[in-house]
């Protein structure tokens, strides 16, 4: 083998212990009793230093140092991407590596507890300590990249995105929501609309349903399964994707919404250039991208006046009660300020995102203690949409992402509703029949599409030549907006 080709056998070892990660953490989530987090703790950071053993190797820096850029532009891609791992990988130390693993496991472990019983105290000692370390990982990396300690550590969920590009496209959307959140309120109170009828609506019956459509929509589940956790996800890997979901036998909707969400996710995953599987090009584009795929399925779809028309007789028949299109409707695009950023309607949801985007930038910085953190989230949450969380569970308790040492993920989540908003309105001028499909529960146009523009470009591409190759411009929030004033204003 030549050099770089050793260097993508090693790049596909290393995705591997990653996977057996993966796999791992769908585990502790889904299967695991809560007497194994200890040692599932220890399993999942000797994964992780055998993955930055083996990524810092001398054998790899002399394969950097010998091979030459591919002339293919995938390998091409593949390289530089390779290149910017390693050199965050050489960046940090082993053991910071494996302390942080093991600190992020064992607050994850604590907040679970805490967040149960509203109780801050429990997890401030071990948040302090994920935070510093966080703090110390992202000054080394920034210090390595050229970039702020924040900058380094948004840019390893999205390249090529930093606070100063996110933090005006957050700015112009607060101020959006502080003229267009009354005004689709009061439209709301002009127009009331009928609730869903009262449940219960079984378990059972939610759970088969929630994989039916699932597979409809085009998640294949010989590669993939469906279990239960205390928040949905989708983990695993692009041959064995991992959904899971919650059930309340009082409300159908969240499920469903739930479920689809997460499958948008694994159709992404399954669908990515299985030819560079296990390389670094192979994987997506970044979590914003990712966000953008699961929310074009929940929000831009599924919420359809179409899509409901279907979906209004299928719940029906399967929970033996008249539930209307009104119904749904009202259920799932109400707007209203509410306290969990899970289950926020999609015109509320940035300010959450913005919230959080605020404090864990002044976390990074140290200008907020961890001790502080409960007043500070209360106050922001506050000035953003008027209303005071009455405990911590539904105030900086609410998110796993912090106390798993996610910081610089929540961004995303808003870019990528913006990027679903812009996909859409492209795939809508590609595909005039779209609403038409919607209407009979068929996703699969709109998957394909998704297919051709999105999954088959890997993270070639990066997340606003993605774009722009889809859609004719990069990340323009307009889009967004647009959608937004159609489906709560018009």
């Amino acid at each position: 083998m030549n050099a770089y080709e050793r260097l993508t056998a090693t790049f596909a070892r290393i995705a591997t212990l990653n996977e057996a990660s993966a796999v791992l953490g769908w585990d502790a989530s889904a299967m695991m009793p809560d007497g194994g987090a200890e040692a599932r703790g220890e399993q999942v950071a000797v994964l992780a230093g055998l993955a930055h053993e083996l990524l810092t190797a001398p054998q790899v820096a002399e394969d950097f140092a010998a091979a030459a850029t591919p002339t293919d532009a995938w390998d091409a891609a593949n390289f530089a991407l390779m290149q910017d791992a390693h050199k965050r990988a050489t960046a940090l130390p082993q053991d910071l590596v494996e302390a942080i693993s093991r600190a992020n496991s064992h607050c994850e472990s604590v907040w679970r507890t805490a967040r149960q019983t509203s109780d801050f105290a429990l997890v401030r000692g071990p948040l302090t300590e994920v935070v510093n370390l966080a703090r110390q990982s992202a000054e080394i990396l920034g210090a390595a990249l050229g970039v702020s300690p924040y900058d380094a550590l948004l840019a390893s969920f999205q390249r090529g995105v930093s606070a100063a590009d996110v933090a005006p496209v957050f700015a112009d959307y607060a101020a959006f929501l502080q003229t267009a959140l009354p005004a689709a309120e009061a439209r709301q109170r002009a127009n009331p609309a009928p609730a869903m009828p009262l449940g219960p609506y079984p378990e059972a019956v939610q759970e088969a349903l929630c994989q039916r459509l699932s597979q409809a929509a085009g998640l294949d589940y010989n590669h993939a399964r469906l279990d239960r956790s205390a928040h949905p996800f989708c983990g695993g890997t692009p041959s064995d994707v991992r959904i899971t979901n919650r059930y309340d036998e009082a409300d159908v909707c969240a499920a469903l919404m739930g479920a689809l969400h997460e499958t948008g996710h694994g159709i992404y995953e399954q669908n990515l250039p299985t030819q560079f599987r296990r390389q670094p090009v192979g994987e997506a584009a970044g979590s914003a991208a990712h966000e953008s795929q699961s929310l074009i399925i929940e929000m831009q779809a599924v919420r359809t006046d179409a899509y409901l028309s279907y979906l209004a007789p299928v719940l029906s028949a399967e929970f033996n009660r008249e539930i209307t299109v009104p119904a749904l409707k009202s259920r799932l695009r109400h707007v209203e300020r509410s306290f969990i950023r899970v289950e926020a309607d999609e015109m509320t949801y940035p300010a959450h995102v913005l919230l959080r985007f605020r404090l864990e930038q002044a976390l990074i910085a140290g200008e907020l203690a961890v001790a502080d953190l409960p007043g500070a989230w209360n106050e922001g949450f506050h000035a953003l949409l008027g209303i005071t969380p009455p405990d911590d569970k539904r105030g900086c308790l609410q998110d796993i992402h912090w106390h798993y040492g996610l910081f610089g993920y929540f961004p995303t989540y808003t870019l990528g509703a913006m990027a679903a908003a812009q996909l859409m309105a492209a795939a809508r001028r590609a595909l005039p029949g779209l609403d038409a499909a919607f209407g009979k529960g068929d996703l699969l146009p709109l998957k394909s599409w998704l297919n051709e523009n999105v999954h088959r470009h890997g993270s070639r591409l990066g997340f606003n030549e993605l774009l722009r190759r889809a859609t004719g411009e990069a990340l323009n929030p307009q889009a967004f907006v647009d959608h937004l004033t159609a489906r709560y204003l018009g």
